[in-house]
């Protein structure tokens, strides 16, 4: 079958500005090819940093800030779309080739609604006409497991959760029926039942159409699921290049072994009784709108422990972590912090209350300011907190910059100017920056490909050890859970429906939600996605 995509000798450069040096060009992505068929998948993987975006964004002919492809081909049936000119560009994108972003919630505009952000591209280009077009939507939602399919589309983006936004995007790239879409981490913020069903979907629609795809994750037991080739990339330049078999049963190369041996990482930690730092005590908490969100929820956080908080998305967790930091009080119940009542509302707690939880979000595009360098955005907690100026300022700001592994020369970057899973770290290193006693990981680590991310884990267990700081840990990975956490709640809408020790929590028997739970935690295993839908099936049936 002849190719839809071929990348002959792809170079991609970029300028750099050194605080106190000359611009200098450095070189992103140097000498990558690659062949697609149509109704085929290629997972891009590596680590932060390593190219996987910027290849798939020249695949629609397009550099983001400042990016320059300056050498090869990208060609889409035989044409090579590097020299179609600015409007032969336009022509093809939205129809012919789409995008699904790593990060829903910076994508859509918050002013209009879902629906008509889904069809838009659709119409523009006249595909098809505006009922075909609706209808379509309606259909795509319904088979991304997206609720009441034909009203969906009438929310707004902050009437959604941030699964739900992610799964709305994947729609409006399918919306046109392209001929070539690139999924840049498309599962990233999605909990992994609601993953299993999208990434079915995505592999459906993909041998339904026969649209050829390049899937971008860090995650190798997901591009397992629904790749057909799998390409290891690092430093912008390609390490292996294989089938999926291959690649994850007899990896060649040192570096693609360690991304295989990192994914199956297990952390046995015992966990001590100690006094609680945080107490939350029957709270229920309700929307502005009337709308119950959290009923009756007890959890402690023993002092220089972890707790995991998972459940699928919707189901409250990130909501809970609003509670504990006052952006939403609670309706009933209260939460004591180290032995004494915590103001219910942020607007009236102390700047010590404040200092003593810090909060890093599940999506660093909409935390930081783009506007701020990185020594803005790291320095003004530590002048707010510390009241630090001048050089002592900065030196604390590269102490943390070397904890993240990131280092000084990143203090006058722009958040544009980062890689997804730097901008986290940025992120990071910012609620370190108060030197807080409870920390609130929203997904901390969701946009990390594995060992970056268990570079993190390592240094916030480290800092564990040292500092006593305790963490609630919002995440939908079991993987992490096993390695971090010394006591799990499972949430299910609003409500906590297991919790204690993890080893208690995570061993047999389950309720029937953990018990999908760990199901549905993919394992990197050729056609380990077709098994567990044929046991779902099967349950059904059974049913």
């Amino acid at each position: 079958m002849p190719e839809l995509l071929s990348v002959r000798n792809l170079r991609i450069e970029a300028t750099a500005y050194p605080p106190g040096e000359a611009p200098r060009d450095v070189t992103l992505v140097e000498g990558v090819s690659f062949d697609l068929e149509k109704g085929r998948v290629l997972g891009l993987i590596g680590e932060s940093g390593a190219g996987k975006s910027t290849i798939g964004l020249a695949a629609l002919a397009y550099g983001r800030g400042g990016v320059r492809i300056t050498g090869g081909e990208v060609l889409l049936n035989g044409a090579d779309i590097l020299k179609l000119g600015r409007n032969g560009v336009r022509e093809i994108r939205g129809s012919k080739v789409c995008y699904v972003a790593q990060s829903a919630a910076a994508a859509f505009n918050p002013a209009l609604r879902l629906g008509e952000q889904v069809i838009e591209a659709t119409l523009q280009h006249g595909i098809m006409s505006r009922a075909e077009a609706e209808e379509r939507a309606i259909y795509l939602f319904r088979v991304l497991g997206l609720p009441d399919p034909e009203t969906f589309g009438r929310r707004f983006p902050h009437q959604v959760s941030g699964g739900q936004l992610q799964r709305a995007m994947t729609a409006m790239a399918l919306c046109p029926n392209p001929e070539l879409i690139v999924f840049d981490e498309p599962t990233t913020a999605l909990d992994v039942t609601t993953q299993i069903d999208v990434l079915a979907a995505i592999k459906h629609a993909i041998e339904q159409t026969k649209t050829a795809a390049l899937y971008i994750t860090h995650d190798l037991a997901v591009v397992a699921q629904v790749s057909d080739d799998i390409m290891v990339l690092r430093q912008g330049r390609t390490v292996e290049y294989g089938s999926v078999r291959q690649i994850i049963e007899a990896p060649r190369a040192e570096y693609t072994r360690a991304l295989v041996n990192v994914r199956k990482r297990n952390r046995e930690q015992a966990a001590e009784q100690s006094g609680s730092l945080l107490k939350v005590e029957n709270v229920s908490a309700r929307y502005p709108n009337g709308l119950n969100v959290l009923h009756d929820i007890s959890l402690h956080v023993p002092e220089g422990q972890t707790l995991a908080i998972v459940g699928e998305s919707g189901s409250g967790k990130s909501t809970l972590a609003r509670v504990i930091t006052g952006l939403l009080p609670p309706s009933e119940g209260h939460i004591t912090f180290a032995g004494q009542p915590l103001t219910p509302a942020l607007r009236n707690r102390s700047k010590d209350e404040l200092r003593r939880i810090q909060l890093i979000h599940q999506m660093a595009d909409t935390a930081m300011n783009p506007r701020q360098t990185v020594r803005e955005i790291i320095g003004r907690p530590l002048t707010f907190y510390f009241g630090l100026r001048g050089a002592a300022k900065d030196a604390r700001i590269r102490e943390l910059l070397d904890q993240i592994e990131m280092g000084g020369g990143f203090m006058d970057r722009y958040p544009a100017e980062l890689s997804g899973g730097q901008k986290q770290r940025v992120a990071i290193a910012r609620a370190l920056a108060a030197k807080p006693e409870l920390i609130l990981c929203d997904e901390p680590t969701s946009a990390l490909d594995p060992l970056v991310a268990q570079g993190i884990l390592d240094l916030l267990v480290r800092l564990q050890e040292e500092t006593a700081v305790s963490y609630v840990f919002i995440t939908h990975d079991i993987d992490i859970v096993r390695a971090i956490a010394d006591s799990v709640a499972v949430m299910h809408q609003g409500r906590v429906v297991r919790s204690g020790p993890r080893s208690k929590v995570l061993s047999p028997p389950f309720d029937d939600y953990t018990d999908l739970l760990l199901k549905s935690v993919p394992e990197m295993e050729v056609g380990w996605l077709e098994r567990v839908l044929e046991t779902r099936r099967m349950e059904s049936v059974g049913h």
